[in-house]
């Protein structure tokens, strides 16, 4: 395991920070960039994708084909971290969620023409698109065997029943991918869909207001009274729902880690430079040891999150499924985040509590770190009973053991 970044790795990386370094990190500073939830104002965002597609940064994930720039998964690894060091990158490079991991699933199991109509408008950012599966109570959540929202079947059409919850970008998406029940059969229950926001039959009871600032169309719950699904529109075969959320989530679960690496490095270069200047008490702050080592400490934690990152990325690029990497990296690369952004807001104190930095913002955006895409509970039971089923062989160096 050789984590050293291939030559186009190295050298998109190189390129992805210059232009967050020189585009983003300086407009973060500038009240009139933010729309009304704090995140980019579209025309400001407009402007900057431009660039990135002159520059030959945009969609780094999708294959060359698709318009994409063809990385494998430790080149995403990289170059998203890299990207995230601003709250305003990854929607630049159209690489943010919800987006990229609906990109990544089309791209690996839509059919051609499906790619046509669904997949390619979301590549050219001339569209948004949702991922529609979490349900309010008593309906899924972490577990997909209490999905309540039903298709069923009417020659060649399927109609949808139900509602959904906090469903990341609804509010401005296009596309949905939609994920609801075919049969009670406990693994092939669940089917795949698409549909178009202008489809009749279903609406937006409200965005939901949340804790921290928002993706672009917010978090949304959505009803659905008769929806009609042509066959066509479904992904996969009945009954694969469950495996394209499967296909999805995984790669997503780490595409977030990734990300969130970029905000805890942000989170200690905010906290560096100012303990670097600040005085008191006749001693700069980066003098005393209690500084040094609450520093140490966060430093050392966003290293084993970028390795835990990194080998999970590469035991994808392996052609595993990574399971068990994936969740532990996801756990802890959450829990890092936190203790990264905590970290520097107290060794800023005022200035880091205040939004003179934007230190205020990744704090609010970290709590949900450790629920999006499986509660950091979830995923330790997940890679427990691995641990259970594999015994010693849960500790093997890659698949040859």
């Amino acid at each position: 395991m050789d984590f050293t970044l291939t030559p186009k790795n190295e050298t998109y990386r190189r390129q992805v920070r210059t232009f967050v370094e020189r585009e983003l990190l300086p407009l973060e500073q500038d009240p009139g960039a933010y729309d009304e939830h704090e995140n980019i104002a579209l025309d400001r965002l407009a402007e900057l994708r431009a660039k990135a597609r002159q520059q030959g940064l945009w969609c780094l994930q999708m294959p060359e084909n698709l318009g994409g720039q063809g990385l494998d998964t430790c080149g995403m690894a990289a170059c998203y971290e890299e990207m995230n060091r601003s709250i305003f990158g990854p929607v630049v490079f159209n690489s943010a969620a919800p987006d990229d991991g609906n990109m990544m699933v089309l791209a690996k199991v839509a059919t051609a023409a499906q790619q046509e109509r669904w997949l390619e408008p979301i590549i050219d950012g001339r569209v948004g698109s949702s991922f529609a599966m979490t349900e309010p109570p008593p309906g899924c959540g972490s577990d997909p065997g209490m999905m309540q929202t039903t298709a069923t079947r009417e020659g060649n059409h399927w109609l949808i029943h139900g509602r959904k919850h906090y469903i990341t970008g609804a509010a401005d998406a296009s596309h949905f991918i939609l994920i609801a029940k075919t049969s009670d059969d406990p693994r092939k229950g669940l089917t795949a869909f698409m549909f178009h926001r202008d489809d009749p039959g279903w609406d937006i009871v409200r965005r939901i207001p949340i804790m921290g600032p928002e993706e672009h169309g917010g978090h949304c719950e959505l009803r659905f009274d008769g929806l009609r699904i042509p066959d066509h529109n479904r992904l996969m075969e009945v009954g694969d729902g469950l495996k394209v959320t499967q296909i999805r989530l995984g790669i997503a679960r780490l595409t977030h880690c990734m990300r969130w690496l970029g905000l805890a490095r942000r989170s200690l270069e905010v906290a560096t430079d100012y303990v670097d200047t600040r005085e008191s008490f006749g001693q700069r702050l980066a003098e005393r040891e209690g500084v040094q080592t609450m520093l140490g400490a966060a430093a050392m934690d966003i290293q084993v999150g970028r390795l835990l990152t990194m080998h999970a990325a590469w035991t994808l690029d392996q052609g595993s499924f990574a399971r068990k990497e994936v969740s532990m990296a996801k756990v802890a690369v959450a829990d890092t985040l936190h203790k990264a952004v905590d970290t520097a807001i107290q060794l800023c104190g005022a200035h880091g509590y205040s939004k003179d930095t934007p230190l205020e913002w990744i704090y609010r955006y970290a709590r949900q770190a450790r629920l999006v895409d499986g509660a950091s509970e979830v995923h330790k039971m997940v890679f427990s009973k691995t641990l259970l089923v594999e015994g010693t062989d849960f500790w093997r160096w890659g698949e040859t053991q």
